[in-house]
């Protein structure tokens, strides 16, 4: 399985990017597209209709939008979020948002067919972000005691693959990341994208594991990882070129 972004990551990525002058207009669209079809944006101030990507990202530089950051919450879990609750629980049910500053905006994308639509609303931009070095090493620590415990599982036996992701946690992702983010945000990045991977292929098909209690093991090791990697990546698109 290749490693890859959420979309809400790549937007919040390459939008700082472009607002910071490290990427053009044409190179933010096409990295935040990537492999979907169009990309479009509904509910901006002032426009009636979605609006395409590439105006979309003007007019949200127009609004004073300076940076964008990325939420990833799960229940009883609000990261990068701060109201008000229609934005909180329209994130919570896509699974990923991103938070505009600058401006009091935030973006939820939904699938469309092959591509995207995202919805803009009011969103609080003064939020809780984890500090960087800290969901780091929290992140280190939390996949070496999951490590342990899915080799106690015989994790090769039941999911290859997830056994060759731990493997390959050393080598270089096929993340396309923008020019001039700091080392560490590169590496936070990477291994919280590949940490999400793991726990997605190890919770893919509990019954690859020979007991129920087996499962509920695996499961309590995997919870914890899953929520450092996406605090990891909150903090690596919050602080991109910190470090």
């Amino acid at each position: 399985m290749s490693t890859s972004l959420p979309v809400s990551a790549r937007f919040a990525l390459w939008f700082s990017a472009f607002a910071a002058g490290h990427a053009s207009l044409d190179e933010t669209r096409d990295r935040v597209v990537e492999g979907d079809a169009a990309h479009d944006v509904l509910g901006l101030p002032d426009q009636d209709g979605p609006v395409p990507l590439i105006l979309a990202l003007g007019l949200l530089r127009a609004e004073g939008a300076t940076a964008a950051g990325l939420a990833l919450p799960a229940p009883g879990d609000p990261l990068g979020l701060a109201g008000p609750a229609a934005f909180n629980g329209e994130v919570l049910e896509t699974g990923e948002g991103v938070v505009l500053t600058g401006t009091d905006l935030g973006l939820v994308p939904h699938r469309a067919g092959a591509g995207v639509q995202w919805r803009a609303m009011p969103a609080a931009s003064h939020r809780q972000l984890p500090d960087p070095s800290e969901a780091d090493a929290a992140l280190r620590r939390t996949l070496l005691g999951t490590a342990e415990v899915l080799a106690e599982l015989d994790v090769a036996r039941w999911r290859p693959e997830v056994a060759d992701e731990l493997m390959a946690l050393r080598r270089n992702t096929d993340l396309v990341l923008p020019g001039g983010m700091a080392p560490r945000a590169v590496r936070l990045a990477e291994l919280s994208t590949r940490c999400r991977v793991i726990v997605e292929l190890a919770l893919e098909d509990d019954g690859g594991s020979v007991t129920t209690a087996e499962a509920d093991t695996r499961r309590e090791a995997l919870v914890p990882l899953d929520h450092a990697a996406r605090r990891g990546l909150v903090a690596a698109c919050a602080f991109p070129w910190d470090g």
